[in-house]
């Protein structure tokens, strides 16, 4: 089981980070072009955010029933183990939190620029949050 869902979460990450990369670019384009933010931005956005939650779930998930989860909190010397058991799931949780108040405000904003802003500032730390603590050496394994 726990196999299974660690190369789970691990495939899902490239559906999240496509996801939410189109919705980061699709924010900066919409920003940078001064158009209008219609129904389409707006699933662009929500499938970034269904993307990310999916993944944070899946996460916690293996999280809990790996053998490298809490048991290794006494083990924080090691890099790679500190990498996975703290830092990763950390910023993570911290990214899709902005991602989701990104989603949240801009339900209460008015013009397209706001909305576009919103999206690329929140998004966007989102995603160089999650990008900065994938465990690389592991997921190119």
């Amino acid at each position: 089981m726990y196999a299974f869902i660690q190369k789970f979460h691990s495939g899902w990450a490239y559906i999240a980070l496509l996801l939410l990369v189109i919705a980061v670019v699709n924010s900066l384009i919409g920003l940078a072009s001064k158009k209008e933010f219609t129904a389409k931005d707006r699933k662009i956005a929500l499938f970034g955010l269904i993307g990310t939650h999916t993944q944070l779930l899946i996460g916690l998930i293996l999280y809990f029933v790996s053998p490298l989860g809490l048991s290794s909190f006494g083990q924080m010397s090691d890099k790679m183990l500190r990498l996975t058991s703290l830092e990763h799931p950390l910023i993570n949780i911290i990214a899709i939190t902005l991602i989701t108040i990104g989603w949240s405000k801009h339900k209460k904003l008015i013009t397209n620029e706001s909305k576009f802003k919103t999206f690329s500032i929140f998004y966007g730390l989102g995603l160089v949050l999650i990008l900065i603590r994938i465990p690389w050496s592991l997921w190119f394994k």
